[in-house]
């Protein structure tokens, strides 16, 4: 059995945003991990993403805010168009730094994976390690690839994506006690096609000498797709076209149900695209929370392992389940082509006023969990902060603190 780490350690399975984080947090906190990732060679793709206070403060702790910054640009505005280019509204994000203390910020995707990726250890990452099955008992769990290496360690963190192989063994290893919701698959209402462009020349797009990012979006009338660019450092564009699928069409393009809990000795953490980068938030604050939690383990016992896991279900599913109700909403609004969809919309943007808008965004950046292992970063923000559960000395009672 190929094992090479210390016995008491952390398996991630993935090398995308959600894996890289928690290896580098767990390199911070002094835990053991290795990263198994099934590519040979990572590419990173995608495009625009966008950050705000409520994962910002996690940069700050770890000392990668600035490098973050040099790959971004601050983001005035979300403006949404006809296809002739007439307005039907939009965010407004310029009040964001005074009431959080942060800017919303525009990037390219593959510039934070490069950024996360130059920060973990080279020989923690295990490439052509793609996650066949899993075993798991009292004393460990075991990963078995497709190459014939098999691993063991404590703790097993699934962050390989949508279509998990951790996450698919996990569901086998759990059928029998499942609800029958959990093994049903989703339906997928939008189809999403992104990329980022090379360096353009910028006297023909003089939009790119701007270093802050215009973001656009064009909702279709009487056709189901809808486009976004959005300008980004290095004089690069991101782009998306997306389609909404109709009730036929949706039924037959599913994607597995990513439900994740507490059971065994197995986690999950996401890493999936919505609006507005809301998965790979939560796949970081997964991250935030779960390193806390396993940074908490007195001992490395069962008994210990599934506390904390029970600790992180109890700290981040009533969020998760939050922003991903809020993204269903959001999808409708800003891509739906339906008649009530197109209704809601015309009414969101112009019959409720910016104010109550901008309320409701503020109040999404009051949750930010920091790493309770690391110096706090106190807010700078006129928005109030919730309480998060903070580490404790081992013999100390268990305090709450505002951030």
């Amino acid at each position: 059995m190929a094992n090479d780490s210390p016995a008491s350690h952390v398996m991630i399975v993935g090398a995308g945003l959600g894996g890289l984080l928690l290896g580098i947090l767990l390199e911070r906190a002094g835990v053991p991990y290795q990263i198994y990732e099934k590519a040979t060679v990572i590419k990173p793709l995608g495009s625009a993403m966008g950050f705000g206070a409520n994962i910002l403060p996690v940069f700050e702790q770890l000392g990668l805010l600035d490098e973050l910054l040099k790959v971004s640009y601050p983001c005035p505005s979300v403006d949404m168009y006809d296809p002739q280019l007439n307005t039907l509204g939009g965010f407004e994000f310029e009040q964001y730094r005074e009431r959080t203390g942060y800017d919303t910020i525009m990037f390219a995707r593959p510039a934070l994976h490069d950024l996360l990726l130059s920060h973990v250890p080279a020989e923690k990452i295990k490439y052509g390690k793609r996650v066949l099955s899993l075993l798991q008992n009292e004393n460990g769990v075991m990963i078995r690839c497709s190459d014939g290496t098999s691993y063991e360690g404590d703790i097993l963190v699934g962050a390989d994506g949508a279509h998990s192989g951790v996450r698919q063994s996990l569901y086998q290893a759990l059928a029998a006690g499942l609800p029958s919701s959990d093994k049903e698959s989703m339906n997928a209402g939008h189809i999403c096609m992104v990329g980022t462009t090379k360096s353009l020349d910028a006297e023909k797009y003089p939009a790119l000498k701007d270093e802050v990012a215009h973001c656009k979006r064009i909702i279709g009338e009487k056709s189901s797709y809808s486009w976004s660019v959005v300008t980004v450092p290095e004089n690069k564009v991101c782009w998306a076209l997306i389609s909404q699928l109709d009730a036929k069409e949706a039924m037959c393009t599913t994607f597995k149900n990513s439900e994740w809990g507490p059971e065994s000795n197995a986690a999950m953490i996401k890493d999936c695209y919505d609006f507005p980068s809301q998965g790979a938030v939560n796949a970081f604050q997964d991250a935030v929370i779960l390193a806390n939690c396993i940074y908490d383990m007195p001992s490395v016992t069962h008994e210990n392992i599934m506390a904390a896991f029970k600790d992180y279900k109890s700290q981040r599913y009533p969020h998760a389940k939050y922003q991903i109700d809020k993204t269903r909403i959001m999808g409708k609004m800003l891509y739906g082509q339906t008649w009530s969809e197109r209704l809601t919309r015309h009414l969101i943007f112009n019959w409720i006023p910016k104010r109550i808008q901008t309320e409701q965004f503020l109040k999404d950046a009051s949750y930010r969990p920091q790493c309770t292992f690391l110096p706090y970063v106190k807010n700078r923000g006129t928005v109030p902060v919730l309480e998060q559960k903070r580490s404790k000395p081992r013999s100390a009672p268990e305090t709450a603190v505002t951030i």
